[in-house]
């Protein structure tokens, strides 16, 4: 399979075999091509050479439709679901051709004849909305079966999903396959997922197949090489023992409304010390987005007070540079950036008006700024076409690289991160969980909110759990256990 996007080759002669009833892993960094092969198989993209066979037959498989009728289906990232519908209506809302007039009591009896072949069931009168994060994507893969398909692409399931829920669900799905039901293509980046479930591997790097085999004869160490080049893994995040400190970031029965006017942050209290990292888990939509926002001044909490370093603190800009509170927001690109600006001018947001950068105190210095942004690119190896480059065109890693080059270059009391390393490749993952843990040792209070639970055992010092707005569970690091947290992040009761 080959594929161009222009002068980008995003897939270069690559060729898998999926052996009928396998869990067959595809592993690779963002950009590695995972999802240009898949969308090349499901018919939403053509290839410009190569050739698909399903069940030793060749297909020019045109649209999703007649992938659909090769047995092909998709589990995407996130939901496809109604919400508003119950289970029953979204099963049946995939079908090829549906009458005007559902004959709701012979369907009823299709699907729990259906339901009654299958390893789990669910409520066929529950509406979607009641659902949680596990039961929907179980009903995502039920409504891929009922529908026929023989081969099931899975991509990223587990993102929304608890560590008890991760498991059942690939635990499902690799039992499925081996009763020889289904074929299973699992897209992920989470070595542990491929290393505990899957049966076989691939792995891409920059289009190309560079390795792969049974799962089971492969470490991972063997795998991150393969994935990012031998030579290119970054510095491990080291902890420096500190003693126990003072309150620098203190929140005070706070609430928080959402866009609604609904209560999405609900009376939480938090201390976080000088030379502590909190981490914060919970599955995504249960406040931890408007409570950043309260610290970054951009939505005003509706009760409660927060301090820093014992004193009120009202987050606008000039207060934050005062009392060195810094963030870096989830999807900087849209939160912490100007795209259309140059790294300089992005890398100066925190400082174009002080002294050092203007000119008789009020004009600004392109000069001393653009000095500033050469000095901040090597230190934090920011991959850019010069200073004046538009913040746009530089890849994710680096445009995470840039905020935190602003963020961290000064002296930190608080950091508040979220989701700091999603969507980044290993190498940028591990340079900026390293930049957390230094800030830790220098002392600042690091707030770390991330729904990456494998990222806040490795940082965090103490970790809380937030559901429904609440804090409703913690734990010292060393006494952290996954089943525990898990737990209380799908329901505290």
């Amino acid at each position: 399979m080959t594929k161009h996007f222009g002068p980008l080759v995003a897939l270069d002669n690559v060729s898998i075999r999926f052996e009928p009833g396998s869990l067959h892993a595809i592993l690779g960094e963002n950009g590695a091509g995972k999802s240009t092969l898949v969308k090349c198989m499901m018919g939403y993209y053509r290839p410009d050479a190569g050739d698909i066979f399903v069940s030793g037959e060749k297909h020019a498989i045109n649209n999703p439709r007649h992938a659909h009728q090769l047995g092909l289906g998709m589990v995407y990232q996130h939901f496809t679901l109604v919400p508003s519908m119950t289970v029953a209506e979204n099963l049946i809302l995939g079908e090829a051709q549906l009458p005007p007039i559902i004959p709701w009591e012979a369907e009823r009896e299709r699907i729990e004849e259906f339901q009654r072949t299958m390893p789990f069931k669910l409520d066929l009168d529950r509406p979607v909305a009641s659902l949680a994060a596990g039961e929907k994507q179980k009903l995502e893969i039920l409504k891929q079966l009922f529908l026929g398909r023989r081969v099931l692409i899975l991509d990223e399931p587990t993102t929304v999903l608890t560590p008890a829920e991760a498991d059942q669900i690939l635990g499902l799905m690799r039992g499925m396959a081996g009763n020889q039901q289904l074929t299973v293509i699992l897209i992920t980046h989470k070595l542990r997922e491929v290393l505990d479930f899957a049966g076989d591997v691939t792995v891409l790097r920059a289009g190309r197949r560079v390795g792969g085999g049974a799962a089971k004869d492969l470490a991972s160490e063997e795998l991150v090489r393969m994935m990012i080049g031998a030579g290119k893994i970054a510095r491990a995040a080291t902890r420096v023992e500190t003693p126990t400190n003072a309150a620098y970031l203190d929140l005070r029965d706070l609430t928080v409304e959402n866009d609604n006017g609904l209560m999405a942050v609900r009376g939480v209290s938090l201390q976080v010390r000088a030379g502590e990292i909190v981490g914060v888990a919970g599955v995504s939509g249960n406040g931890q987005r408007e409570l950043v926002e309260a610290l970054a001044g951009q939505r005003q909490p509706a009760s409660g007070e927060m301090f820093v370093r014992g004193a009120v603190y009202s987050p606008r800009r000039g207060e934050m540079r005062q009392r060195k509170v810094f963030l870096l927001p989830e999807e900087p690109l849209r939160n912490a950036c100007v795209g259309v600006m140059s790294v300089a001018e992005n890398l100066a947001f925190r400082n174009f008006d002080e002294p050092r950068n203007t000119r008789y105190r009020w004009l600004i210095s392109r000069r001393a700024i653009r000095g500033q942004a050469l000095d901040l690119i090597d230190r934090y190896g920011i991959k850019a076409q010069g200073a004046e480059a538009r913040l746009e065109t530089l890849s994710g890693g680096n445009v995470q690289r840039t905020v935190l080059a602003r963020e961290l270059c000064e002296e930190v009391s608080v950091l508040v991160a979220q989701n700091p390393c999603s969507g980044l490749d290993f190498a940028a993952v591990a340079e900026i969980r390293s930049q957390l843990m230094d800030a830790r040792n220098r002392g600042a209070a690091v707030l770390l909110i991330s729904e990456d639970l494998d990222e806040l055992l490795e940082l965090a010092d103490r970790i809380v759990v937030m559901f429904e707005g609440k804090f409703v569970y913690e734990t010292p690091r060393d006494q952290a256990d996954v089943q525990t947290i898990g737990r209380y992040m799908a329901s505290p009761t």
